[in-house]
């Protein structure tokens, strides 16, 4: 009789268990509504990061007085936050690793039973997070200004002449400046993401191995929006520019080439037009929001980067730095605000999955909050170990360059979690060597006691150098218009231990002579970009005969370094200057580089005895620019001025 009523028991709970699954099983898969709220951010998320955590920014008209609710298994709303805009909501959510990809309703019911609904999705993550490859001393980056590269889609040049909305469902207006003239340095030039993307053969054939685009996303200004730093919507491309899916395309195109690409982000600040500054959801949302919701003075940055390390620094000084507008049309985001933070952090994840990105390049990196930008580098590497962030740290210092980089000693016990920094000082240090008449303080010495200073850096191959980029006088222009001296300097950066970045247009020697340092004409439309265009830098069509040159000369050397692992990863000797000339060996194993920097307008001989610790007497080196075939003996002779650049390999 007991083992009649047990199994009688195991029955029972056998089709209750049955019935209980078929439910959670309808649930899952029942319809959800499709509705959307005015905007929800992150429009979407991702399933099993490290971080289960995920805090919505909801914002429609009244919000702040309705109580959401989610029906949706692994799901759980953990706390829900009012803000001081009643149209806000921030919902803190806990999403368990297991759970299953899907579409569900966020369900919104107000004190008087009025229901909204906003349909969300979770979905499956295309890779494990270690799979995302991040930019090293292998690659060089070049770095292009969109809207001045290539329009290959005249359709998008005005954006939306009315309001729609986007792909997030989110509503999109009216742009302000829908208008194209290329006679304008400063308007918009129609260049777009299927310009690069149509061009990306010429990309990979001349050797780059990564691109850095300015930003992509929304600029809503009434002018200047061209240059892409006064973004207006952190989730949206701008439709002068082309579409989510157009973006996507360009990276997953760039990968099966074997390129990577960079996204050039903001957590400094936006757009004074982004669609926030009518509604802001906090009274600290911004820095000096006081000051703006008022109709007072804005208060600028003071510039006063140093303030992040000096000792005697002001607490004014410090505020004035980080707290004060980058300009009045950028305002200042408050990272200290906790959702502003989680927002921004949330912001960089969403785009490194939404589009499988390699990097970051961090604008303004000494700007912000400091201890902000350590936690949100530290969060994204977190997630992803193998990836790569550099940051703008514009300083002829290499104190406050090395300051910055992850695993820097510092006395503050400051850790940045940043694995990149820009190296301006070393920038500058070429130029003037290369400009200045040898002396003992002047000329190719700066190189040598420049490249000295990398004893303070944590790790000198992972910091980015450059002949220069959107905000510089052309490499050609500070130059002097000097072919050779170009091509000296544009191999000593491809040729230290960095990973390097080259600016659109160097490859033919594009310049400002005409305004040195102005903005506008240093982001020169590329010739051959738009149709009907006399030059074409593309197919070589027009282009006189010193940018040829350059073009094939940058060509070889990108293409040599791409495939010389000396290059990458190898140790490196250089010699003090010496007769007006400067060598640099790249060393791994039997693998041996050898620059050669040559000022002397007239011919010398050069005694190699002096390199005898190299190794190299008797060998047979290949010269990678002429394919000539030479020995090293014990001299070498030079006609002219100008760069040798040898290796060891030879096929």
């Amino acid at each position: 009789m007991k083992l009649v009523k047990a199994l009688l028991c195991l029955l029972i709970f056998g089709l209750m268990y049955s019935c209980d699954n078929k439910k959670q099983a309808f649930d899952s898969i029942k319809p959800v509504s499709n509705n959307s709220l005015e905007r929800v951010e992150p429009p979407n998320w991702f399933i099993g990061f490290k971080d289960v955590s995920l805090q919505l920014l909801v914002k429609e008209k009244g919000i702040g007085s309705f109580k959401p609710s989610i029906s949706y298994k692994g799901v759980v709303i953990e706390k829900v936050h009012t803000a001081r805009s009643k149209n806000y909501l921030f919902i803190d959510l806990k999403i368990d690793k297991r759970t299953d990809p899907g579409k569900f309703d966020i369900i919104f019911t107000s004190e008087n039973g009025d229901i909204k609904a906003h349909t969300y999705q979770l979905k499956a993550r295309e890779k494990p997070s270690e799979n995302y490859i991040g930019f090293n001393s292998s690659d060089v980056l070049y770095l292009i200004t969109p809207d001045r590269f290539a329009n290959a889609d005249a359709t998008n040049d005005l954006g939306l002449a009315v309001s729609t909305a986007n792909e997030n469902s989110e509503s999109v207006h009216f742009l302000k400046e829908n208008s194209i003239n290329r006679n304008d340095d400063y308007a918009r030039h129609g260049g777009d993401i299927k310009g690069i993307t149509s061009h990306l053969e010429y990309i990979d054939n001349m050797g780059f191995t990564a691109i850095w685009s300015s930003p992509l996303l929304t600029n809503n200004m009434p002018s200047q929006s061209y240059h892409g730093y006064a973004i207006t919507d952190l989730y949206e491309v701008d439709p002068r520019y082309g579409t989510l899916a157009d973006y996507r395309e360009l990276a997953d195109k760039s990968r099966e080439k074997g390129i990577k690409l960079i996204m050039d982000q903001v957590a400094n600040h936006c757009g004074s037009e982004h669609w926030w500054m009518n509604d802001l959801p906090f009274n600290d949302w911004l820095n000096f929001q006081e000051n703006f919701e008022n109709n007072g003075a804005l208060i600028t940055s003071n510039h006063l980067r140093t303030s992040n390390q000096d000792l005697y620094a002001s607490k004014s000084d410090k505020k004035g730095n980080s707290d004060g507008w980058f300009v009045a049309t950028m305002p200042d985001l408050n990272q200290k605000n906790p959702f502003m933070a989680k927002y921004i952090i949330q912001n960089s994840i969403w785009w490194i999955e939404t589009i499988g990105l390699s990097g970051i390049r961090q604008d303004t990196y000494p700007y912000p909050d400091k201890d902000f930008m350590s936690n949100w580098a530290g969060a994204i590497m977190a997630e992803y170990p193998n990836f790569s962030i550099v940051g703008e740290e514009w300083s002829y210092n290499p104190l406050l360059i090395g300051y910055w980089q992850k695993g820097a000693n510092n006395r503050d016990g400051y850790a940045s979690n940043l694995t990149s920094t820009m190296d301006f000082a070393m920038q500058r240090n070429v130029v003037d060597a290369i400009n200045e008449k040898e002396s003992w303080d002047t000329g190719l010495v700066k190189m040598y006691e420049g490249l000295a200073n990398d004893f303070h850096y944590a790790t000198p191959k992972d910091i980015m150098i450059f002949p220069d980029n959107h905000d510089m006088s052309r490499i050609y222009t500070q130059l002097n218009g000097d072919l050779e001296n170009t091509k000296m300097a544009l191999s000593f950066y491809l040729m230290m231990p960095r990973i390097p970045q080259i600016y659109y247009g160097t490859e033919i020697l594009m310049d400002d002579f005409e305004k040195p340092g102005d903005h506008g004409l240093i982001r020169t439309d590329f010739p051959g970009g738009w149709k009907g265009d006399a030059v074409n830098a593309f197919t070589g069509k027009g282009i006189k005969a010193d940018q040829k040159n350059m073009q094939m000369f940058l060509k070889k050397v990108l293409n040599f370094r791409k495939n010389t692992k000396a290059i990458h990863e190898g140790k490196t000797i250089h010699f003090a200057p010496y007769m007006g000339t400067y060598l640099l060996f790249r060393i791994i194993d039997k693998e041996i580089v050898v620059l050669i920097l040559n000022k002397n307008d007239k011919p010398i001989h050069l005694d190699l005895k002096r390199y005898s610790e190299i190794g190299l007497e008797g060998k047979i080196l290949k010269n990678v620019i002429s394919g000539e075939k030479i020995t090293w003996d014990t001299g070498i002779s030079f006609t002219k001025r100008g760069v040798t650049l040898l290796t060891t390999k030879l096929n």
